[in-house]
């Protein structure tokens, strides 16, 4: 059986292991200005951050087209038994909804299953990682479908923000709250639930919020899979990666990665995120 894995390019997952497992990524798009750029393709995510800083426009994203998408299923469809579409939550973005089209536009023989994964970055790495792991161990398109409906049950994402600012240009949170947050310089954190972006805790400074964030993490043990997500200078990334891999089963290393451009239009730099599996 060969059963092909797509997801988007808010997943976040290194290219490096989206290239072993298989693993299509169609990625999103980043306009400063005038200038478009596809996330991870055109923009990597040092490139964005630089710009971040340094450019008069803000970025702001969208998704990729519903011809986009169905180019990419009757290129990954052909010789396929079958394709698990797996995408950031519809609540925060219509890349679902133009993948869900596409299925119906597509010219392939073979059964696509598009998954909502309520979730973004390595939330949603997660359920890709787990689909494309069941379809490389020879997995049927039911079960390989499964493993992602299995996994987006199992997956959390939340994250430590150095500030609310992008969120809040970026349409996701009011203006009267990162206001607040920036006038007690307050350290927030947020956490992805059925789908939404919600408050998860705050602290005063940035020391006792990557604890805090540690914390949160032990809460959900026993963890099958565990990754963490940076913007800026991967110091604190490392150091809290290796804090938490004794979570991890025995041969297994925690993911470390960077937020890509679309994900970070929303974060801004210094921001410290987890994605994990709950076993």
């Amino acid at each position: 059986m060969v059963v092909k894995i797509v997801t988007d390019s808010t997943a976040d997952i290194p290219k490096s292991m989206a290239q072993e497992l298989g693993i299509e990524v169609v990625p999103l798009k980043v306009r400063f200005g005038e200038e478009e750029f596809l996330d991870g393709v055109d923009l990597t995510p040092d490139e964005f951050y630089q710009r971040l800083t340094s450019s008069a426009a803000l970025p702001v994203t969208s998704q990729p087209s519903v011809g986009e998408f169905a180019e990419v299923y009757n290129r990954v469809g052909e010789g396929s038994d079958g394709i698990v579409s797996i995408h950031v939550s519809s609540l925060v973005s219509g890349t679902i909804q133009a993948a869900t089209q596409a299925k119906e536009q597509a010219d392939v023989q073979c059964p696509i299953e598009v998954v909502d994964s309520f979730q973004a970055s390595m939330g949603l790495g997660m359920a890709a990682l787990a689909a494309a792991r069941r379809a490389a161990d020879g997995g049927d398109f039911e079960s390989v479908a499964q493993a992602a409906r299995d996994a987006v049950a199992k997956c959390e994402c939340f994250a430590l923000l150095d500030t609310l600012e992008y969120l809040e240009k970026g349409g996701r949170i009011g203006k009267a709250r990162a206001l607040m947050a920036k006038m007690l310089n307050i350290k927030p954190m947020i956490i992805l639930r059925e789908g939404m972006v919600h408050e998860l805790a705050k602290e005063r400074t940035r020391k006792r919020a990557i604890a805090r964030l540690g914390r949160v993490v032990r809460d959900f043990a026993p963890i099958e899979e565990l990754a963490v997500v940076y913007s800026g200078e991967p110091a604190s990334a490392t150091a809290l990666a290796d804090e938490l891999k004794d979570l991890l089963p025995e041969g297994r290393e925690p993911i470390l990665t960077q937020f890509g451009p679309v994900i970070g239009t929303y974060t801004g730099l210094d921001a410290l995120g987890i994605g994990l599996l709950k076993a």
